[in-house]
C-alpha cells in the first residue's frame, strides 16, 4: 500500500474511531470502588470523574439510547460539593462516584415512568430506600435509564423513550428489563447502577451487554415502589432490586449499601452479608439441560469456570439441576396471574399486549389452585436449598440461548421458544427467591458470553466469592464502544 493510500485509510479509520469515542477517558474504564479510592487518595477529583462520564454520555448515548435523562447540572453541583466534603464524608464507600437509576425506581423530582406514556408525569413522593442508601454512601446520580413497558419484556423498547440498542450489535436485544442500565454500564457511561429483577431483569441484560449483576436473595434489599408498582401482590416473593456493574468488587459493595430492612417493605429483613464458610468448597456444574442444546460458547465458559475453581481448591462436579421444568412452570404461572396484571393492557403497545397474553397462555396447562401453587413452590425451595447445601454454588448458563434479534419475543412463531430458552435457567432465582450472579466472562463471535452462579438463600456471599475467583482469570470484557 502506497503512503498516500495508507494515509487516506488511516484518516477514514481515525474519523470513524473519533466519532465512536474510540479514545476512552481512563476514568470511565474504572470500577466504582476504584474510582472512590482514587478520589479519596487525591489522585483525581469527583468533578473530574463526573465530567468524564457526562462527556461519555454525550458521545455515546445518541448511538444506543440507554440513558433517558442526563442529570448534568445536579451531578456537577454534587461533585463539587463532594470535593469540598469533610474527611469523614470522604470515607464513605462510594464518595464522589456517579451512578445511574432505572426509570422504574423512585427518584424524587423525576417521574417513575415504567416506560409508559401514561406514567410520564408520575412523580414519586420520595426516593426509593435504595436511592437514599446510595446517596448516603456518597454516590452521585448521573442519569435515568431505559426499560421496556412495565419491565415485562426481555428486550428494551417502549413508546415513551424509544429503543435501547445493544452496544455490541444493534440487531440484538440488550436484554430486559434493565436493558438501559446494562447498556450504559457496558459503554462506560456509568460505573454502577440500580435495577430490579422479577424474571431475570438484572441478569438478562448483564448477559446480553457483557457486564455483571446479582439478583440478591429476595428480602435482603428492600423494594419500595410508588405508582403501578406500589402494590405488587402475588409477585412480591419474586421481586428484588439490586446492583449492576462491571466488577464483582462493585457488586459486593453495592449490595452492602443496599441491603437491610426498611419499614416500608414488610418483607425486607436484616441478615448478615456473610455466613459460615465450609471446610471444603464444592461447586456443581450444569453443562446439560434436558431438551435444550446450550450454545458451545456458553458450555466452554462453564467448563473454564469449573477449571478455575478446581485450581483454587474447590471440588467440582457435573450435575443435572433439580426439577427445572417444575420451577419454570410454577414461577411462570404465578407471574402470569400476578405480574402481568400490574397495569391495564390498554396502556401497552398492541403488539406488547398481544405478546403478554400469548406468553401467559403457555402456562394455562397448569391446573392448580393458588394455594397448591405456593405449596409446590415451598417444596421446590426445599429441594434447591438441599441441593445448594451439598454444593456451595451451582454454575450454569445465564440464558440457554444466545441474545436474539430485537423483537423476537413479539414474534408469535419464534417468540415462545426463544423466551423459554432465555428464562429456563434463570427461573430458580426468579421463582424461588435464590441469589444469583450473572458474570460476564468473555466474548465469542463478537458478542459477550458468561455464566450464572447460584447459591442458597441468604448465601449471596458464596455466589460472589466464586464470581471473584473466576473474574481474576476471566475479566469483564466491557466497557466498549458501540459497534
Amino acid at each position: 500500500m502506497n503512503s498516500t493510500k495508507f494515509l487516506k485509510v488511516y484518516d477514514n479509520l481515525n474519523s470513524k474511531f473519533h466519532y465512536l469515542g474510540e479514545i476512552m477517558d481512563e476514568l470511565i474504564k474504572k470500577g466504582a470502588v476504584e474510582l472512590s479510592r482514587l478520589i479519596k487518595n487525591g489522585e483525581t477529583s469527583s468533578e473530574e470523574v463526573v465530567k468524564a462520564h457526562l462527556k461519555r454520555i454525550k458521545e455515546v448515548n445518541p448511538e444506543i439510547n440507554a440513558i433517558t435523562i442526563s442529570l448534568e447540572e445536579s451531578a456537577l453541583e454534587l461533585a463539587i460539593k463532594s470535593d469540598n466534603a469533610s474527611k469523614e464524608e470522604k470515607a464513605r464507600p462510594l464518595h464522589g462516584v456517579p451512578f445511574t437509576i432505572k426509570e422504574n425506581i423512585d427518584f424524587e423530582g423525576l417521574p417513575t415512568t415504567d416506560g409508559l406514556p401514561f406514567f410520564a408525569e408520575e412523580f414519586p413522593p420520595k426516593n426509593a430506600p435504595i436511592v437514599d442508601r446510595m446517596l448516603s454512601a456518597g454516590a452521585i446520580p448521573i442519569g435515568r435509564t431505559n426499560l421496556p413497558e412495565m419491565g415485562l419484556r426481555l428486550d428494551t423498547d417502549n413508546p415513551l423513550r424509544g429503543r435501547t440498542f445493544n452496544p455490541w450489535n444493534k440487531k440484538l436485544t440488550p436484554g430486559g428489563s434493565s436493558g438501559g442500565e446494562a447498556a450504559a454500564i457496558a459503554t462506560g457511561m456509568s460505573p454502577i447502577g440500580l435495577g430490579n429483577d422479577v424474571g431475570g431483569s438484572l441478569r438478562n441484560p448483564a448477559y446480553c451487554c457483557g457486564i455483571s449483576s446479582i439478583k440478591p436473595t429476595v428480602g435482603r434489599v428492600p423494594g419500595v415502589h410508588s405508582g403501578a408498582m406500589e402494590n405488587i401482590g402475588l409477585i412480591a416473593p419474586f421481586l428484588t432490586d439490586g446492583p449492576m456493574a462491571r466488577k464483582v468488587e462493585d457488586i459486593k459493595t453495592g449490595l452492602s449499601i443496599l441491603a437491610g430492612r426498611h419499614i416500608d417493605d414488610p418483607n425486607s429483613v436484616d441478615v448478615p452479608l456473610e455466613g459460615k464458610m465450609p471446610e471444603k468448597f464444592k461447586a456443581a456444574l450444569v453443562k446439560e439441560i434436558d431438551g435444550i442444546e446450550l450454545p458451545p460458547a456458553t458450555v466452554r465458559e462453564i467448563e473454564e469456570a469449573g477449571k478455575i475453581l478446581s485450581e483454587n481448591g474447590w471440588d467440582v462436579e457435573e450435575v443435572q439441576a433439580p426439577e427445572l421444568d417444575k420451577v419454570y412452570d410454577i414461577w411462570g404461572v404465578i407471574l402470569a396471574e400476578g405480574g402481568m396484571q400490574l397495569a391495564p393492557k390498554e396502556l401497552f403497545k398492541p403488539e406488547t399486549a398481544a405478546y403478554l397474553d400469548r406468553y401467559s397462555e403457555t402456562f394455562s396447562h397448569i391446573n392448580l389452585s393458588m394455594d397448591e401453587k405456593f405449596t409446590e413452590r415451598f417444596r421446590l425451595r426445599k429441594v434447591w436449598s438441599n441441593f445448594l447445601n451439598k454444593y456451595q454454588v451451582c454454575i450454569g448458563p445465564t440464558w440457554c440461548n444466545l441474545p436474539w434479534q430485537i423483537d423476537t419475543d413479539l414474534n408469535p412463531k419464534l417468540g415462545d421458544d426463544e423466551l423459554k430458552k432465555s428464562f429456563y435457567f434463570i427461573a430458580p432465582a426468579n421463582g424461588l427467591g435464590l441469589p444469583a450472579v450473572a458474570l460476564a466472562t468473555g466474548v465469542s463471535e463478537g458478542i459477550p458470553t458468561g455464566i450464572q452462579i447460584y447459591a442458597d438463600l441468604f448465601r449471596d456471599d458464596l455466589a460472589l466469592l466464586a464470581a471473584e475467583i473466576i473474574e481474576k482469570e476471566k475479566p469483564c470484557p466491557s466497557p466498549i464502544n458501540p459497534n
